[in-house]
């Protein structure tokens, strides 16, 4: 684990492999839930796969002044000044989605591509956000998976570093991207997103569902959709390999 100060914020994140640069941005299960991926990436494709920790997730510093999946995206925009990073492509991963949709709207010029894997953010009539802070972590579980009894792993179970971490991530969840987990003017703004853009979707997420995704992406323009079978709202869990075959072919497109 690397740790640069961005604008006073330390950004703590790991930084496997080499080659195009990616950006891979976690979702409210914490780091844990994208960094076997990124490994992954790094090892299987040419890539070199940054995935900071967003501030106050396990156990990290946050600034009092940082709020808002906005300031997350302003802040990862920063920190690809720092490591003097270009023609990023940028991943996230539910909430981390939500960031990626808010950097493509920011468009930093260190950036190219986004991929948006089952992200959250829009207000979609008709297909709301799952209330996540209502569930149980089963009940979380059983919209997440595909096949809940094969990746759901209760927290009393978790070395106990991890298990200390969940009400501090819980807490920095809330606070960056509200209980709904949903912004009334996301889908406007996509409109003005110019560079190329992915939505991929597990087709039996039940927290956003696969019609939530569709709207995500045809508020984008030129943005592709694509569905992954078997999986729900954690693709790099349940299909990694797949998932790591729709980023590398949409970064590898000219």
């Amino acid at each position: 684990m690397n740790t640069l100060t961005v604008d006073g914020t330390p950004v703590a994140h790991t930084d496997h492999g080499t080659g195009r640069p990616v950006l891979l941005l976690h979702g409210g299960g914490g780091p844990a839930t994208v960094e076997p991926w990124a490994r992954r990436l790094a090892a299987s494709r040419d890539a070199r796969v940054v995935t900071p920790v967003h501030p106050g997730f396990d156990g990290t510093p946050r600034p009092q002044s940082l709020t808002s999946v906005a300031g997350l995206a302003a802040l990862y925009a920063g920190l690809l000044e720092r490591l003097d990073l270009r023609d990023v492509t940028v991943v996230g991963n539910s909430v981390g989605g939500w960031i990626a949709a808010e950097l493509a709207v920011l468009a930093p010029g260190r950036t190219g591509r986004y991929v948006v894997v089952d992200g959250v953010g829009a207000r979609v009539p008709g297909h709301p956000v799952a209330d996540f802070f209502s569930l149980t972590p089963a009940e979380v579980a059983d919209l997440a998976y595909a096949d809940p009894a094969a990746h759901f792993v209760h927290p009393d179970a978790l070395p106990p570093a991890a298990r200390e971490a969940l009400p501090g991530n819980r807490a920095a969840l809330e606070l960056y991207a509200g209980r709904a987990m949903s912004d009334d003017t996301l889908l406007d703004r996509l409109a003005r997103v110019t560079d190329p853009a992915l939505v991929v979707w597990g087709e039996a997420d039940r927290v956003v569902t696969p019609a939530y995704g569709r709207a995500f992406a045809d508020a984008i323009p030129g943005a592709a959709y694509a569905l992954i079978p078997d999986a729900g709202h954690l693709p790099q869990i349940e299909r990694p390999e797949r998932l790591a075959d729709l980023v590398w072919g949409f970064t590898s497109r000219r």
